[in-house]
């Protein structure tokens, strides 16, 4: 269909106001811009190098892994292959295609170099298996974050199985030492507040964005933490926060409420975010230029999600199920 990632690239900006205002619609299209843009990179590297040497499985993390993109989005994913370290370096070709042409349809790369052109998230399923291990078992800081960025995963292209796999290691993982999930859970223990002592909400002071509220970091961040940690600790593989509440809602009756609030602040951001220009203006937003009622439903929600983070922590620490 498409014979340049410029042309996806035009697509993309004929087609993304049609489905910006339905979060459903938007993230599909998302998937589909990033499905030809990856089939026109396997094409380009088959003409080059031959076609895949082993079974693959290309998968998304971040904001596209949890079926969760705005309008703006950098690049997360990574390649798993049933094959031996011979195949490695067909992968990372592949990767770095994809990369590139990502760039060129709208995603910019990531700057965490959390993307399939890094060996580190371009391996065998061997590899790859032990690599979890390693970093759960390591328990440093970044080794966690790591596993928790990778957690957050599905696979768009190839065998789904390659990567639960994967995730069903880290269950057994968990299991063997239980205590993981404290630390886990430390990781991202901290939450931006968002409402002062009088109600206000609270912009950054400083720095590029001086009066602006941060919407992913006091509301986003606390929520997507939160069904995470449960996940892992119910050993729910899905990825997007909606599933996982799903999953969970018959373990955990009150997420009900959650999820309510939830699917309303994914819609509240599409309309607050509808004219974002790029990347870095798609997360926040300028206080002043929020009405009176926007104002409460943020605070609401900066609450709710707030709460929610808590009732996480709780159930972990005190091994609930």
């Amino acid at each position: 269909m498409f014979k340049t990632y410029e042309e996806i690239r035009v697509w993309r900006e004929e087609m993304i106001e049609s489905v910006s205002k339905d979060h459903f619609q938007l993230n599909a299209f998302h998937d589909q811009l990033i499905h030809h843009t990856f089939h026109l990179a396997k094409a380009k590297v088959e003409r080059e190098q031959g076609p895949p040497p082993a079974p693959f499985a290309f998968f998304l993390m971040g904001s596209a892994g949890r079926y969760e993109q705005s309008l703006w989005s950098d690049q997360d994913h990574g390649i798993l292959f049933d094959g031996n370290e011979e195949h490695q370096d067909y992968y990372l070709s592949l990767g770095e295609e994809i990369r590139e042409g990502m760039a060129i349809v709208g995603y910019e790369r990531c700057e965490g170099n959390v993307m399939a052109s890094n060996p580190l998230w371009c391996q065998s399923v061997e590899m790859f298996t032990l690599q979890i291990s390693k970093w759960l078992k390591e328990a440093e800081w970044q080794s966690l974050r790591h596993f928790l960025i990778f957690f957050d995963s599905r696979v768009l292209v190839g065998e789904s199985e390659l990567l639960l796999n994967v995730k069903e290691t880290s269950f057994a993982v968990i299991n063997e030492e239980p205590e993981l999930l404290t630390r886990l859970m430390d990781n991202v223990n901290y939450v931006k507040k968002g409402v002062g002592v009088f109600g206000q909400l609270l912009p950054d002071y400083s720095g590029e964005k001086k009066g602006h509220f941060n919407l992913k970091q006091t509301v986003y961040f606390p929520y997507i933490n939160a069904l995470r940690i449960l996940s892992l600790f119910q050993h729910v593989a899905s990825s997007s926060t909606l599933s996982r509440f799903e999953e969970l809602r018959s373990l955990y009756p009150s997420l009900s409420e959650y999820e309510k609030g939830f699917r309303q602040f994914l819609q509240q951001r599409l309309e607050l975010k509808k004219n974002a220009e790029n990347y870095q203006h798609v997360h926040v937003i300028k206080v002043e230029q929020l009405s009176k009622e926007e104002k409460q439903q943020l605070k609401k929600q900066v609450k709710r999600a707030q709460k929610l983070h808590q009732m996480a922590k709780t159930i972990i620490k005190e091994g609930r199920t």
